[in-house]
């Protein structure tokens, strides 16, 4: 079998359970991770998944995940956010990082700086999961689902900062030259802060020909996450451009080409990523510490929830903070592309790998379906 044949079976793979998973709330797309962590297991085609077209083909799709993230981002609402979300994200991700940080410490070999940004895994939300779910439920506009919106974005924004200094880290790690590196963190921040200014200045993309706008678009995406290869920042690249066009584009032109990239991201690229994300996962280090997984999903779980309750002021009651805090603890976003880049530059071993995405994978699962029960028990007694 060839590797496009291979993909085609993935896909059909991936559609046909990911059907299914849809019944119970959780995304479809997380079924080509079921099919990488089969492969993980037995693997009758590792050399296709070991080779270079499949590994360009799933580091594409992780560019164009944090493209979307990117285009998401909306700078502007980050600066009216509410207090009670603002609180709650400030100490969701200060619980998250020194409860993480020991945890990790003290059960892996690894360094502090490692350990702050792994632990960083930890206070990521993956609103994009949920945002389905609360639309299904029709409680988008109530409270909590603002709430889980907002910090949500509010999350976006120190992702990017985690990414800063993931680059960083993985730069002085390889021995590349850190001049290297600050030029070109140098450059894609000129470019971010151009494209602002021309935004300012009224200078926008407004290309009447979608097919026009989409290359112009791919242009700016490539030449971004170009610059950003010479630095082992391709990651970072991939988000900032991503920003950079949300601020440039006209947004009612962009809304019709999101919609185009999104498709061809979670129709293509997204599976393959996660497929390869599946099948780097050690399942003999899963058996091996299960007791490490349940430790890191209830440190996960507890810095959340008592985050939401602790600094939920007089905006929610207790239970409107356990369900924002329930919903906040999917985690199905981009700290497990971080964790994929430390992976493959040696910073974390399979072990850690592992137990990270095992944890990661059990709250995608067991979220949706918890908050959904819940939300729908306590409807008379909290504000929908």
């Amino acid at each position: 079998m060839n590797v496009f044949l291979f993909i085609s079976v993935a896909l059909i793979f991936t559609f046909a359970l990911g059907r299914l998973l849809e019944r119970a709330h959780v995304p479809w797309v997380f079924s080509a991770l079921i099919f990488g962590a089969g492969l993980a297991l037995y693997d009758p085609f590792k050399d296709i998944v070991g080779s270079e077209t499949f590994d360009f083909l799933a580091r594409l799709g992780m560019y164009f995940l944090l493209f979307i993230v990117g285009l998401e981002i909306d700078i502007k609402k980050l600066k009216h956010q509410g207090m009670s979300i603002i609180r709650i994200a400030f100490v969701t991700l200060i619980m998250a990082i020194i409860l993480g940080m020991f945890v990790l410490k003290y059960y892996f070999d690894i360094s502090w700086l490692v350990a702050v940004l792994v632990a960083l895994s930890f206070a990521t939300v993956g609103e994009a999961i949920l945002a389905p779910i609360l639309d299904k439920l029709n409680i988008v506009n109530t409270k909590i689902g603002q709430g889980i919106i907002g910090i949500g974005t509010l999350d976006d924004a120190v992702e990017i900062i985690a990414l800063v200094f993931v680059t960083f880290v993985i730069g002085s790690h390889a021995g590349g030259s850190i001049e290297i590196v600050l030029l070109s963190l140098f450059a894609l921040t000129i470019m971010t802060f151009g494209f602002t200014w021309l935004d300012r200045n009224g200078h926008k993309f407004r290309f009447s020909n979608v097919q026009t706008l989409f290359l112009m678009i791919m242009i700016v995406f490539f030449l971004f996450v170009g610059i950003g290869e010479y630095a082992d920042a391709a990651p970072l690249a991939a988000l900032l451009a991503g920003v950079s066009l949300r601020t440039f584009v006209v947004p009612k032109r962009l809304g019709l080409v999101e919609s185009e990239i999104k498709a061809l991201t979670y129709g293509l690229f997204a599976p393959i990523f996660f497929i390869w994300i599946g099948e780097s996962i050690d399942i003999a280090s899963i058996s091996e510490n299960m007791f490490l997984i349940a430790v890191v999903v209830i440190v996960s779980a507890l810095s959340k929830i008592a985050s939401s309750i602790i600094a939920r002021g007089d905006d929610f009651n207790i239970k409107e903070s356990l369900l924002l805090g329930i919903g906040l603890s999917v985690r199905f976003s981009t700290g497990i592309i971080i964790m994929k880049i430390f992976l493959d530059s040696g910073l974390i071993d399979d072990r850690l790998y592992s137990v990270i995405i095992s944890s990661s994978v059990i709250f995608t699962l067991l979220v949706p379906m918890v908050f959904s029960r819940l939300l729908y028990r306590w409807r008379n007694s909290i504000n929908v």
